[in-house]
Protein backbone atom coordinates (compact mmCIF):
# COMPACT_ATOMS: atom_id res chain seq x y z
CA UNK A 1 0.00 0.00 0.00
CA UNK A 2 2.01 3.49 -1.41
CA UNK A 3 1.63 6.65 0.13
CA UNK A 4 2.79 10.17 -0.47
CA UNK A 5 4.78 12.11 2.36
CA UNK A 6 1.91 13.96 3.95
CA UNK A 7 4.79 17.44 4.30
CA UNK A 8 5.00 20.44 1.92
CA UNK A 9 7.93 19.28 0.23
CA UNK A 10 6.86 19.10 -3.10
CA UNK A 11 7.85 19.54 -6.63
CA UNK A 12 6.50 21.74 -9.34
CA UNK A 13 3.03 20.72 -10.76
CA UNK A 14 3.16 19.76 -14.39
CA UNK A 15 0.57 21.67 -16.68
CA UNK A 16 -2.38 20.25 -16.18
CA UNK A 17 -3.40 19.22 -19.91
CA UNK A 18 -6.96 20.99 -19.21
CA UNK A 19 -7.48 24.07 -16.33
CA UNK A 20 -11.12 22.99 -16.37
CA UNK A 21 -12.87 19.72 -15.24
CA UNK A 22 -15.96 18.22 -13.05
CA UNK A 23 -16.00 17.69 -9.14
CA UNK A 24 -18.50 15.36 -7.79
CA UNK A 25 -19.69 16.37 -4.10
CA UNK A 26 -21.05 12.94 -2.82
CA UNK A 27 -23.48 14.16 0.23
CA UNK A 28 -24.78 10.96 1.48
CA UNK A 29 -27.12 9.80 4.08
CA UNK A 30 -25.19 7.76 7.08
CA UNK A 31 -26.89 5.00 8.65
CA UNK A 32 -25.55 3.14 11.58
CA UNK A 33 -25.24 -0.14 9.05
CA UNK A 34 -21.78 0.12 8.01
CA UNK A 35 -21.54 -2.06 5.17
CA UNK A 36 -24.75 -0.08 3.97
CA UNK A 37 -23.33 2.95 4.17
CA UNK A 38 -19.95 1.59 2.26
CA UNK A 39 -22.23 0.55 -0.57
CA UNK A 40 -23.99 3.79 -0.32
CA UNK A 41 -20.91 5.71 -1.27
CA UNK A 42 -19.97 3.30 -3.96
CA UNK A 43 -22.50 3.71 -5.74
CA UNK A 44 -23.17 7.36 -5.36
CA UNK A 45 -19.43 7.67 -6.68
CA UNK A 46 -21.23 6.38 -9.99
CA UNK A 47 -23.23 8.95 -10.21
CA UNK A 48 -20.71 11.75 -10.19
CA UNK A 49 -18.51 9.97 -12.33
CA UNK A 50 -21.50 9.20 -15.34
CA UNK A 51 -22.12 12.70 -14.66
CA UNK A 52 -18.30 13.29 -16.11
CA UNK A 53 -16.52 14.06 -12.20
CA UNK A 54 -12.78 13.56 -12.08
CA UNK A 55 -12.31 14.45 -9.02
CA UNK A 56 -14.78 13.30 -6.61
CA UNK A 57 -15.16 14.40 -2.67
CA UNK A 58 -16.79 12.61 0.11
CA UNK A 59 -18.42 13.57 3.22
CA UNK A 60 -16.95 13.54 6.88
CA UNK A 61 -17.75 10.39 8.30
CA UNK A 62 -19.24 8.85 5.69
CA UNK A 63 -18.84 5.49 6.86
CA UNK A 64 -19.80 6.48 10.47
CA UNK A 65 -22.80 8.25 12.29
CA UNK A 66 -21.59 11.41 13.55
CA UNK A 67 -21.86 10.01 17.34
CA UNK A 68 -19.05 8.79 19.96
CA UNK A 69 -21.39 6.07 20.62
CA UNK A 70 -20.00 5.01 17.06
CA UNK A 71 -16.77 6.20 16.37
CA UNK A 72 -14.52 3.16 17.78
CA UNK A 73 -16.78 0.32 17.15
CA UNK A 74 -16.52 1.88 13.35
CA UNK A 75 -12.90 2.64 13.37
CA UNK A 76 -10.29 0.50 10.70
CA UNK A 77 -7.06 0.34 10.56
CA UNK A 78 -5.86 1.21 7.19
CA UNK A 79 -2.84 -0.27 7.32
CA UNK A 80 -4.32 -3.78 7.37
CA UNK A 81 -6.36 -3.46 3.75
CA UNK A 82 -8.45 -6.48 4.22
CA UNK A 83 -9.66 -5.77 7.50
CA UNK A 84 -10.38 -1.96 6.38
CA UNK A 85 -13.89 -2.37 4.25
CA UNK A 86 -14.25 1.23 3.77
CA UNK A 87 -10.51 2.00 2.40
CA UNK A 88 -10.76 -0.75 0.28
CA UNK A 89 -13.43 0.37 -1.61
CA UNK A 90 -12.13 3.86 -2.27
CA UNK A 91 -9.20 2.29 -3.75
CA UNK A 92 -11.25 0.05 -5.83
CA UNK A 93 -13.18 2.49 -7.25
CA UNK A 94 -10.23 5.33 -8.33
CA UNK A 95 -8.66 2.39 -9.73
CA UNK A 96 -11.84 1.27 -11.44
CA UNK A 97 -13.07 4.82 -12.40
CA UNK A 98 -9.72 6.11 -13.23
CA UNK A 99 -10.55 9.44 -10.96
CA UNK A 100 -9.35 11.15 -7.63
CA UNK A 101 -11.10 10.40 -4.61
CA UNK A 102 -11.13 12.44 -1.71
CA UNK A 103 -12.26 10.44 0.85
CA UNK A 104 -14.14 12.43 3.27
CA UNK A 105 -13.11 11.34 6.46
CA UNK A 106 -13.37 7.72 8.73
CA UNK A 107 -12.53 6.75 12.09
CA UNK A 108 -8.73 5.33 11.92
CA UNK A 109 -6.96 3.50 14.67
CA UNK A 110 -3.35 3.89 14.87
CA UNK A 111 -0.89 2.90 17.53
CA UNK A 112 -3.92 2.48 19.80
CA UNK A 113 -5.23 6.24 19.52
CA UNK A 114 -8.63 7.00 17.32
CA UNK A 115 -8.28 9.64 14.63
CA UNK A 116 -10.27 11.19 12.25
CA UNK A 117 -9.05 10.62 8.96
CA UNK A 118 -9.43 11.63 5.30
CA UNK A 119 -7.70 9.69 2.61
CA UNK A 120 -6.67 10.65 -1.10
CA UNK A 121 -6.73 8.46 -3.66
CA UNK A 122 -4.89 8.79 -7.03
CA UNK A 123 -6.85 7.25 -10.38
CA UNK A 124 -4.32 3.76 -10.09
CA UNK A 125 -6.26 3.24 -6.78
CA UNK A 126 -3.09 3.98 -4.42
CA UNK A 127 -3.07 6.58 -1.33
CA UNK A 128 -1.60 9.41 -2.32
CA UNK A 129 -2.31 11.02 0.93
CA UNK A 130 -3.57 11.23 4.50
CA UNK A 131 -5.11 13.75 6.55
CA UNK A 132 -5.74 13.49 10.22
CA UNK A 133 -7.83 16.29 11.47
CA UNK A 134 -5.97 19.03 12.75
CA UNK A 135 -8.57 21.34 15.23
CA UNK A 136 -10.87 19.02 16.94
CA UNK A 137 -14.33 20.63 17.56
CA UNK A 138 -15.28 21.01 20.82
CA UNK A 139 -18.31 23.68 21.49
CA UNK A 140 -21.02 24.31 24.41
CA UNK A 141 -23.61 26.66 23.64
CA UNK A 142 -25.47 26.85 26.92
CA UNK A 143 -29.23 25.26 26.23
CA UNK A 144 -28.67 24.66 22.41
CA UNK A 145 -25.63 22.51 21.68
CA UNK A 146 -22.75 20.64 23.24
CA UNK A 147 -20.09 18.43 21.38
CA UNK A 148 -16.70 17.59 22.20
CA UNK A 149 -14.43 15.72 19.66
CA UNK A 150 -11.65 15.41 21.75
CA UNK A 151 -13.19 13.29 23.78
CA UNK A 152 -13.12 10.69 20.65
CA UNK A 153 -10.04 11.49 18.85
CA UNK A 154 -6.58 12.63 18.98
CA UNK A 155 -5.51 15.24 16.73
CA UNK A 156 -3.82 14.98 13.82
CA UNK A 157 0.19 17.01 13.65
CA UNK A 158 0.85 17.35 9.73
CA UNK A 159 -0.71 19.79 7.14
CA UNK A 160 -1.53 17.77 3.91
CA UNK A 161 -1.41 19.07 0.33
CA UNK A 162 -1.14 16.65 -2.77
CA UNK A 163 0.12 16.91 -6.15
CA UNK A 164 -3.26 15.17 -8.29
CA UNK A 165 -3.61 14.66 -11.76
CA UNK A 166 -6.60 17.42 -11.09
CA UNK A 167 -4.16 20.11 -9.48
CA UNK A 168 -2.86 20.63 -5.97
CA UNK A 169 -5.11 20.25 -3.52
CA UNK A 170 -5.15 20.80 0.44
CA UNK A 171 -7.43 18.90 2.65
CA UNK A 172 -8.83 20.26 5.45
CA UNK A 173 -11.53 18.49 7.84
CA UNK A 174 -14.43 20.26 9.28
CA UNK A 175 -13.79 22.55 11.97
CA UNK A 176 -10.45 23.10 10.41
CA UNK A 177 -12.00 25.26 7.90
CA UNK A 178 -12.44 27.43 11.05
CA UNK A 179 -8.52 28.38 10.86
CA UNK A 180 -7.75 30.31 8.18
CA UNK A 181 -3.87 30.00 9.17
CA UNK A 182 -3.78 26.62 7.36
CA UNK A 183 -5.92 27.78 4.02
CA UNK A 184 -3.08 30.72 3.95
CA UNK A 185 -0.72 27.80 4.24
CA UNK A 186 -1.81 25.90 1.49
CA UNK A 187 -2.40 28.73 -1.24
CA UNK A 188 1.40 29.42 -0.14
CA UNK A 189 2.55 26.52 -1.24
CA UNK A 190 0.57 26.65 -4.61
CA UNK A 191 -2.67 24.93 -3.78
CA UNK A 192 -5.31 25.21 -6.65
CA UNK A 193 -8.05 23.64 -4.50
CA UNK A 194 -8.77 23.07 -0.89
CA UNK A 195 -11.25 20.59 -0.36
CA UNK A 196 -12.96 20.59 3.32
CA UNK A 197 -15.42 17.29 4.17
CA UNK A 198 -17.46 18.38 7.23
CA UNK A 199 -20.53 18.06 9.01
CA UNK A 200 -21.17 21.27 10.38
CA UNK A 201 -24.25 20.98 13.28
CA UNK A 202 -27.48 23.35 12.50
CA UNK A 203 -26.02 26.48 14.94
CA UNK A 204 -22.80 26.71 13.48
CA UNK A 205 -23.99 25.74 9.80
CA UNK A 206 -26.65 28.54 9.45
CA UNK A 207 -23.98 30.70 10.89
CA UNK A 208 -21.11 29.88 9.26
CA UNK A 209 -20.54 26.75 6.89
CA UNK A 210 -21.15 29.17 3.44
CA UNK A 211 -19.55 32.43 5.03
CA UNK A 212 -16.14 30.22 6.38
CA UNK A 213 -15.61 29.00 3.26
CA UNK A 214 -16.00 32.05 0.94
CA UNK A 215 -13.23 33.89 3.14
CA UNK A 216 -10.95 31.31 2.59
CA UNK A 217 -11.59 30.79 -0.97
CA UNK A 218 -11.41 35.12 -1.34
CA UNK A 219 -9.11 35.35 0.92
CA UNK A 220 -6.42 33.03 -0.54
CA UNK A 221 -8.24 33.32 -4.31
CA UNK A 222 -8.31 29.62 -4.69
CA UNK A 223 -11.15 27.24 -5.13
CA UNK A 224 -12.54 25.51 -2.00
CA UNK A 225 -14.90 22.64 -2.06
CA UNK A 226 -17.01 21.12 0.94
CA UNK A 227 -18.78 18.08 1.41
CA UNK A 228 -21.43 17.37 4.05
CA UNK A 229 -23.18 14.56 4.57
CA UNK A 230 -27.44 14.59 4.56
CA UNK A 231 -29.35 15.36 7.37
CA UNK A 232 -31.23 13.23 9.72
CA UNK A 233 -33.66 15.25 11.83
CA UNK A 234 -34.02 12.08 13.69
CA UNK A 235 -30.12 12.04 14.61
CA UNK A 236 -28.65 12.93 18.04
CA UNK A 237 -26.21 15.53 15.98
CA UNK A 238 -28.56 17.07 13.49
CA UNK A 239 -26.10 18.00 10.23
CA UNK A 240 -26.46 21.44 8.07
CA UNK A 241 -25.78 19.59 4.92
CA UNK A 242 -25.28 21.80 1.91
CA UNK A 243 -21.98 20.61 0.09
CA UNK A 244 -20.95 23.71 -1.88
CA UNK A 245 -18.14 24.74 -4.50
CA UNK A 246 -16.78 28.39 -3.92
CA UNK A 247 -14.48 30.09 -6.97
CA UNK A 248 -11.27 32.28 -6.27
CA UNK A 249 -13.52 35.52 -5.69
CA UNK A 250 -15.76 33.58 -3.59
CA UNK A 251 -18.39 33.33 -6.09
CA UNK A 252 -20.99 30.26 -5.45
CA UNK A 253 -20.13 28.04 -8.25
CA UNK A 254 -22.74 25.04 -6.87
CA UNK A 255 -24.08 23.90 -3.86
CA UNK A 256 -26.79 21.76 -2.02
CA UNK A 257 -29.74 22.10 0.34
CA UNK A 258 -30.03 19.15 3.44
CA UNK A 259 -31.28 16.68 1.29
CA UNK A 260 -29.09 13.71 -0.03
CA UNK A 261 -28.10 14.47 -3.68
CA UNK A 262 -24.96 14.36 -5.75
CA UNK A 263 -23.51 17.59 -6.77
CA UNK A 264 -21.54 17.84 -10.12
CA UNK A 265 -19.67 21.69 -11.00
CA UNK A 266 -17.23 22.61 -13.13
CA UNK A 267 -14.04 24.01 -12.19
CA UNK A 268 -11.82 26.24 -14.24
CA UNK A 269 -8.35 26.98 -12.67
CA UNK A 270 -7.87 29.71 -15.06
CA UNK A 271 -9.67 31.68 -13.06
CA UNK A 272 -6.74 31.65 -9.75
CA UNK A 273 -4.82 33.51 -12.50
CA UNK A 274 -7.44 36.18 -13.52
CA UNK A 275 -8.57 36.91 -10.09
CA UNK A 276 -4.90 37.32 -8.93
CA UNK A 277 -4.46 39.26 -11.45
CA UNK A 278 -7.21 41.72 -11.55
CA UNK A 279 -7.14 42.18 -7.88
CA UNK A 280 -2.94 41.29 -6.90
CA UNK A 281 -2.82 41.05 -3.25
CA UNK A 282 0.44 39.43 -3.19
CA UNK A 283 1.53 43.02 -4.09
CA UNK A 284 -0.41 44.63 -2.09
CA UNK A 285 0.28 43.19 1.04
CA UNK A 286 2.28 45.06 3.70
CA UNK A 287 5.28 43.24 4.56
CA UNK A 288 7.36 46.02 6.43
CA UNK A 289 3.87 45.61 8.43
CA UNK A 290 3.57 42.38 9.24
CA UNK A 291 4.23 38.58 7.84
CA UNK A 292 3.51 35.39 7.65
CA UNK A 293 6.03 33.04 9.19
CA UNK A 294 5.17 28.85 8.63
CA UNK A 295 6.75 27.39 11.82
CA UNK A 296 7.59 24.39 10.18
CA UNK A 297 9.85 25.92 7.64
CA UNK A 298 12.11 27.66 11.09
CA UNK A 299 13.11 24.19 12.83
Amino acid sequence: MATSSTNLCFPSLPPLTTSKFKIGLCQLSVSSDKNQNIIHARNSMKVAVDQGARLVVLPEMWNCPCSSDYFAKFAEDFSHEDSSPSFKMLSEVASCYRITIVGGSMPEWCSGRLHNTCCVFGPDGKLKAKHRKIHLFDIDIPGKFSFKESDSFAAGEELTIVNTEVGRIGIGICHDMRFPELAMLYKEKGAHLICYPGAFNMSTGELLWELVQRGRAIDNQLFVATCSPSRDSAASYTIWGHSTVVGPFGEIIATSGPEETVVVAEIDYSEIQLRRESLPLEKQKRSDIYRFVDMRDQS
